[in-house]
């Protein structure tokens, strides 16, 4: 849907980025995000008068509105007030709440309690370490979920099924179990980066029966790629993580990837034949990591367009290395190519080796410095 793609779209651009509070005029205006509902009785949305009562246009108290927060359309701004727990009079006709920069510690299982018409949910940047297993129980609407740069020591249980997108990026999550996101099919976007995550820690089965398309395990402790991830993806981004190789089976279920993301690991070695598994990817990442060759296999990649090698130790590039052989034909041509600060000398790169080249301005050679 096209406010999947929005969100899917939005999370790309912003992944790598430090935590910033989150704008919600701006997240408001966006109409993709508009959110699906009709009012009671005359279709009339409630405004607030100077005691902060809501009240509809005829006059009639509509819901109270939380002490310190700012609260308009159904949605209740209660960010950057220093409160360590959740208000209790949030109204349960309330759509969108936003509760970042505070310093709850913890979620109760009554704080939500009714909020069957919750749309999003922001706790981003508290002091969260729990919570309850039925803090979420009424969210049978809820899309929207943000817990990052919070201390939760695992992935909360019971989270609401139908979840279009899921931030946990930035906590203290060790673990992964096995049931964490039963399921949640509805799941498009997960990001869970910046957590002291190892390989050991993520269960067999973890991913299991779920269609995310976007997710985001970088800024852990991964040594390999992870085994069993949901097979839906269309993005999987594993940066600044201390990945040593890719082996043949590690994208073996991932048919449908388009972009993946390796950069500012350890890679060595990339095995022959581990890219072919990829046969819709458009995008590649494995800047940043120490191989001393092109990876072999990008030739038969027929819709790979941009390809970042840039900051290894590539000593030189095959004519065939990126470009299909005979008459075999490229489907998308490349309209990037990065192959600065590798101790490759350039001046002796064949001109054929970019003849599947959109533009000979998108390769990027030379600039070689070598790394302490």
């Amino acid at each position: 849907t096209m406010r999947g793609l929005l969100l899917l779209s939005l999370l790309a651009l912003c992944f790598a980025s430090p935590y910033r509070p989150l704008n919600l005029k701006k997240f408001l205006k966006a109409p993709e995000l508009m959110l699906d509902y009709e009012e009671d009785g005359n279709n009339s949305l409630p405004i607030f008068n100077r005691r902060n009562r809501a009240v509809t246009p005829s006059g009639f108290p509509y819901s109270i509105c939380p002490f310190g927060c700012q609260c308009t359309l159904r949605v209740v701004q209660c960010s950057d007030l220093g409160l360590k727990s959740v208000p209790n009079d949030i109204s349960t006709d309330t759509l969108m709440i936003d509760l970042q920069n505070n310093k709850i510690t913890e979620i109760k299982e009554n704080d939500f309690k009714g909020m069957n018409k919750l749309y999003a949910l922001f706790l981003l940047n508290n002091k969260i370490t729990k919570i309850h297993p039925k803090a979420f129980r009424s969210m049978t609407n809820l899309q929207l979920l943000y817990l990052s740069h919070n201390l939760l020591p695992q992935v909360p249980a019971n989270l609401p099924k139908n979840i279009l997108e899921l931030r946990i990026h930035d906590n203290k999550i060790r673990k992964v179990q096995r049931d964490a996101f039963k399921g949640m099919r509805s799941l498009h976007v997960l990001e869970m980066s910046a957590n002291p995550l190892e390989n050991s820690g993520i269960e067999i089965g973890a991913f299991e029966g779920m269609s995310v398309l976007f997710l985001r395990i970088a800024e852990a402790r991964l040594t390999a790629v992870p085994k069993d991830l949901p097979s839906s993806l269309s993005e999987l981004h594993l940066d600044y993580n201390k990945i040593g190789k890719v082996e043949v089976e590690d994208f073996i279920r991932y048919k449908n990837l388009q972009r993946l993301g390796l950069g500012y690991n350890q890679i060595k070695t990339i095995e022959n034949g581990s890219l072919a598994s990829l046969p819709n990817i458009r995008e590649l990442h494995l800047d940043n990591n120490k191989l001393k060759k092109v990876p072999p296999g990008l030739a038969s990649l027929k819709y790979l367009q941009v390809v970042y090698l840039h900051a290894n130790n590539i000593t030189s590039v095959s004519v065939n290395d990126f470009c299909p052989s005979g008459s075999n034909v490229k489907k998308t041509p490349y309209s990037g190519i990065s192959l600065f600060a590798n101790p490759v000398k350039y001046w002796e790169v064949q001109p054929a080796t970019f003849r599947c080249m959109s533009s000979r301005m998108g390769v990027h050679l030379g600039n070689f410095r070598r790394r302490k």
